[in-house]
């Protein structure tokens, strides 16, 4: 078992910056590739960023490229998501998630551990 517990959330104004952490407890002997996911309100929840187990390989929904970066420090078990030019649509609960497969994907599917969510809200 993986517990995730994310950070970093808050309000802030359109074209400004947050970073996001996720920090990682448990069986953390073992190795995950990592990615963040989002939900608005009424919406599915959707994939944003994802990083390999060395964070040699990183991954972006088209909406996060150019603006957000996502890394991982596996000495201090925790990722970042590091979001510039925040946009009013950019709100949502965003969340850290760990996958064991062999394949890193971006799917909700493939992804074993979920964190609570942590909210992040752009105002214009």
């Amino acid at each position: 078992q993986v517990q995730l517990v994310e950070s970093g959330g808050g309000l802030v104004q359109a074209g400004g910056s947050l970073r996001l952490s996720c920090l990682a407890s448990g069986r953390t002997d073992r190795s995950y590739h990592m990615g963040w996911f989002r939900q608005a309100p009424g919406k599915e929840r959707e994939f944003v960023a994802a990083v390999s187990r060395s964070g040699g390989n990183t991954y972006y929904a088209d909406s996060a490229k150019g603006r957000f970066t996502i890394s991982r420090d596996n000495a201090k078990n925790t990722v970042y998501l590091q979001m510039n030019s925040l946009k009013p649509e950019d709100t949502a609960v965003y969340y850290c998630a760990a996958d064991a497969a062999k394949v890193l994907v971006t799917t909700t599917q493939g992804y074993d551990y979920w964190g609570q969510g942590t909210q992040v809200t752009v105002s214009t």
